[in-house]
């Protein structure tokens, strides 16, 4: 039997491991969501796509395909290439994500999938965000911003230590069921304390739903941010 997701995950910065790790307790334990997991970034595209209900999304912009420039002891020495960073997501992929949602499939985008936008028009138009960056980790509260949307009803704001992503958000202020607040007042890049950290909406036939924080297995598993998780699945594929 086909699994219900196709889930492309994990990069540099977010080991694929932990990710898989988390979100087969959160989602196909929790939530009953059978998900086929890769990293191969190559697999993302509209014959792929056809095969599933749902597609997660949880990883950056960057393929790193020349190494990333550490230098070691080595005998005999490795021979150093210069550090080469390019963005995976064509402009196809970008699209391939854009139709299967409108035709009906359902997206769960995650954390860092912001940076993607940054250089993607057809996916920002589908996340309908992109990145500002990000402070050092730290602890931040999420609100909840809309406690009758499906995603959100009889979850409490709850305190994740974890990246605080800012963003540019493009979407409907009605659409917004969560926010990131730095309770201690500190900024980001003049960006202020707090930043819009989760939101869900129709699109076409199909659903979205963007989930901000994700940068370790500790506030993936916070029991609020949990039944967040657990209901957007839900959500996006109609069962609740």
């Amino acid at each position: 039997m086909p699994a219900t997701a196709f889930a492309l995950v994990g990069d540099r910065y977010h080991n694929s491991d932990y990710i898989r790790t988390a979100l087969t307790k959160t989602l196909v334990r929790g939530a009953g969501v059978s998900i086929d997991f890769t990293d191969e970034v190559t697999l993302l595209n509209a014959d792929t796509l056809a095969k599933y209900r749902m597609l997660i999304l949880f990883r950056d912009a960057m393929i790193w395909g020349d190494g990333y420039g550490e230098e070691s002891a080595s005998e005999p020495p490795v021979p150093q290439q210069p550090v080469t960073i390019a963005n995976w997501m064509s402009t196809g992929q970008g699209q391939a994500v854009r139709d299967f949602v409108l035709g009906g499939g359902a997206a769960m985008l995650c954390h860092n999938v912001t940076y993607i936008a940054s250089d993607n028009a057809p996916f920002r138009e589908t996340l309908r965000a992109a990145t500002l960056g990000h402070p050092p980790v730290r602890p931040y509260r999420v609100r909840v911003e809309n406690a009758n949307h499906p995603i959100t009803r009889d979850v409490g704001s709850f305190v994740v230590t974890d990246e605080q992503h800012y963003l540019t958000y493009d979407g409907d202020p009605g659409d917004v069921l969560l926010r990131s607040v730095n309770e201690d007042g500190l900024d980001f890049g003049g960006h202020g304390a707090e930043c819009e950290a989760g939101w869900a909406f129709e699109d076409g036939d199909g659903r979205v739903c963007y989930l901000a924080p994700g940068h370790t297995i500790p506030a993936l598993w916070n029991p609020e941010y949990v039944k967040v998780q657990q209901n957007a699945a839900r959500w996006l594929l109609r069962d609740i």
